[in-house]
């Protein structure tokens, strides 16, 4: 019998696991051995911080990001084909979802190995659920081009969206580019479009707000720099 693929949720940021992580979460990565991951100290200091005693030396850790060669990927799965169970941990939040992990989900679902996701955070549910905005039609559509005139296409195209479809659109960028994305966001959509900027979900300095763009241009830019956000537009 194969073992199972775990999908082992992540904080998403600096806080007690115990506050977003189900106590099942616990036990079930206590008893795996075996593990793919982002980044190897991360993730250990996160199983750290799971159980102050848990195995690590006892452990095997394969790395899966941007930079990992996907003809490498079918090696990962060989402790699944032995029968032992493997975790997939991403670097903040659900594994597969905006995240390299999805790659080897579906070499496991092309083997008919079980995955097993497990609950935890998302801050693009969390974000969209705070909104204000339609949660029976969104769209999560990752970042947005870097070069500000694609940007500037491309936000119309998601504002044009969210009006005629009534489709809230959800998208993200690179910390450090947060502030850059929300003055062009300001300065390319329609006064009443509402726009939702959701920073450091479920951390002691989170901050949900939602106003239209013209009521943005009246009040003090947030402070976004390095902060993990969520942008959500809708009509």
């Amino acid at each position: 019998m194969t073992g199972k693929l775990y999908l082992i949720p992540n904080t998403l940021g600096d806080c007690d696991p115990r506050n977003v992580i189900p106590s099942h979460v616990f036990d079930i990565v206590l008893s795996i051995r075996h593990f793919i991951v982002e980044d190897i100290r991360t993730a250990r200091r996160y199983l750290r911080k799971l159980h102050h005693n848990f195995p690590i030396d006892e452990s095997t850790f394969q790395i899966l990001n941007q930079h990992t060669d996907r003809s490498h990927l079918e090696k990962f799965l060989s402790p699944l084909i032995l029968g032992d169970d493997v975790g997939v941990i991403s670097e903040a939040g659900c594994p597969a979802i905006a995240d390299p992990g999805a790659d080897i989900v579906a070499l496991a679902q092309q083997q008919d190995i079980q995955v097993v996701p497990l609950v935890g955070p998302s801050s693009i549910l969390l974000a969209q659920m705070a909104s204000g905005f339609n949660g029976q039609s969104f769209a999560f559509v990752g970042y947005l081009p870097i070069d500000p005139n694609e940007r500037s296409k491309r936000l119309r195209q998601l504002e044009s969206r969210a009006i005629y479809e009534m489709q809230t659109q959800i998208f993200i960028e690179t910390p450090y580019r947060n502030e850059k994305l929300f003055i062009q966001i300001l300065n390319t959509c329609s006064p009443k479009t509402k726009l939702c900027v959701a920073s450091d979900i479920t951390l002691d300095t989170e901050s949900i707000r939602t106003h239209t763009i013209a009521q943005w241009k009246t009040k003090e830019n947030p402070e976004l720099n390095h902060r993990p956000t969520i942008f959500a537009i809708f009509k």
